[in-house]
């Protein structure tokens, strides 16, 4: 039974073995979809778990997930406390980046479809795509170990590009020599792609300017041309996830507490296999954030192909990176003193107020930027980090607009109809590798991404920057 709190936050009362209670940011609006599904359940779930500090919470686009529900947010005592590849995701930082150009929307309309053609060649995407770059096991060690860095240093992009991205594009806590060898193996050819489901590449135009302060800090104006790239780790992070998994459902039996769940199977933080599964997730992060910085490199390249312009004609920087399935090691104060936490993040961003040591000096006046993307129809928001959600989340807010049809459901209610042709007629050309990709993906599928995003911004968590109208968008 949930107990209303204010309009945006409701709690799930601490009963039973919930060590904690649970906060979930919602609205009226969306809490009917939320109790569809088991996600509520989890929220609770999730406060069982030892060493858990303050609460369990549930951002606005929470839906069902493995173990954790996704949109859940959780931070554990680094002595106490457990770490769980649940509470982290299968597509190890699946993440979002923004890029932004010197183009304006007139520019480029009569040339869309084109450049749309050109990239959905240039990008490698669908389920089991490969890429161009054959990694040795020694060079995709390197990969494992420096993240961006290696992308950066091997010519993909540049020093300017890993100041902003989350913590410089690498965990450093990585250790290939922990990454089983089918892991390795299934990301030895997966680099530089998109890959498939909800991973996409969309051209977007700036439509909306809500803080005219922080957009100009982050380099926005209305009418602009942008590209937001949303991808992850792709085979290897889902093998890491699995073998560590794996390996914690056999200990479950030898546990000093009970878990609601078997999907919740863990590790303490401060044990042999807990700091394993934490340097291996790490090395899925670093190879993720890679991936990303190469599958920017090919986007600069066929937007200069495309409309014959150099690099500095066309002006795109990287406006930022975020990751959304992660655990993070950071520091917070928690009843007047500083400790450090292990912050699961699952289908959740981080979001940084100003003055924070981790929002990159660019952007340190203003705040973290915060990237929310929505259903393909309805484009994506840039928002702000806030104090909120220093105070209240450790420092996280919602990564999407979040789903309310599994992908089945989805099938099934777009059966017979042309998606491709219905996006046309609303201005957005989308095209995918899969044939169902896009019935998978149908707006409808997704809640409504503004209200999500309203939540955050009533809450203070993040506020509202700018809001994107998507044009083109390739899916998996």
């Amino acid at each position: 039974m949930l107990r209303k709190i204010d309009d945006y936050r409701w709690e799930v009362p601490k009963t039973g073995g919930m060590r904690v209670p649970g906060l979930i940011y919602t609205s009226e609006a969306l809490l009917a979809s939320m109790g569809k599904d088991e996600s509520f359940k989890q929220v609770a779930n999730v406060a069982h778990l030892p060493g858990i500090v303050k609460a369990s919470l549930a951002m606005p686009d929470c839906h069902w997930g493995y173990g954790f529900p996704i949109g859940g947010v959780a931070a554990f005592s680094m002595k106490e406390g457990i770490i769980s590849p649940g509470g982290v995701g299968y597509d190890i930082n699946c993440g979002c980046r923004l890029l932004i150009s010197k183009l304006k929307y007139e520019m480029i309309e009569d040339r869309l479809e084109e450049l749309m053609h050109a990239l959905f060649r240039s990008i490698p995407s669908g389920v089991g795509s490969t890429g161009p770059v054959k990694l040795s096991v020694a060079e995709e060690k390197k990969v494992l170990k420096e993240g961006a860095r290696w992308a950066v240093r091997n010519g993909y992009g540049t020093e300017e590009d890993l100041e902003t991205t989350e913590d410089g594009g690498v965990m450093e806590e990585a250790d290939p020599e922990v990454v089983s060898e089918r892991a390795l193996e299934r990301g030895r050819d997966q680099l530089g792609t998109l890959g498939s489901g909800n991973h996409f590449l969309e051209i977007e135009v700036v439509e909306e300017i809500f803080d005219s302060k922080a957009a100009t800090a982050f380099g926005l104006e209305e009418g602009q041309v942008a590209v937001m790239i949303h991808s992850g780790s792709r085979g290897l992070g889902y093998q890491i996830c699995d073998d560590f998994l794996a390996r914690m459902v056999k200990e479950i039996k030898n546990l000093d507490f009970t878990l609601p769940d078997r999907q919740l199977a863990c590790a303490y933080l401060s044990s042999a296999l807990g700091k394993e599964y934490f340097a291996a997730m790490a090395c899925a992060a670093n190879y993720a954030w890679a991936n990303r910085q190469m599958l920017t490199h090919w986007t600069r390249e066929t937007f200069e192909k495309v409309f014959r312009l150099s690099s500095r004609e066309l002006g795109m920087r990287l406006l930022y990176d975020v990751c959304h399935n992660i655990a993070k090691k950071e520091k917070f104060v928690i009843e007047g003193q500083e400790v450090e936490l292990c912050v699961h993040r699952k289908g959740a961003t981080r979001a940084l107020p100003s003055g924070h040591p981790a929002v990159p000096k660019i952007y340190r006046q203003v705040g973290q930027p915060v990237l929310i993307p929505g259903d393909m129809a309805h484009g994506a928001y840039v928002l702000v980090g806030k104090e909120g959600a220093i105070r209240e989340t450790f420092g996280s807010a919602c990564h999407g607009a979040g789903r309310v049809m599994s992908r089945s459901q989805a099938i099934k209610a777009s059966k017979n109809r042309a998606i491709a042709k219905e996006m046309a007629k609303i201005g957005v050309i989308v095209m995918a590798e899969g044939k169902e990709t896009l019935h998978e993906e149908i707006p409808e599928a997704y809640k409504s991404v503004s209200e999500v995003v309203e939540v955050v911004h009533r809450a203070g968590l993040a506020g509202k920057v700018a809001r994107l109208r998507t044009v083109g968008c390739i899916k998996g």
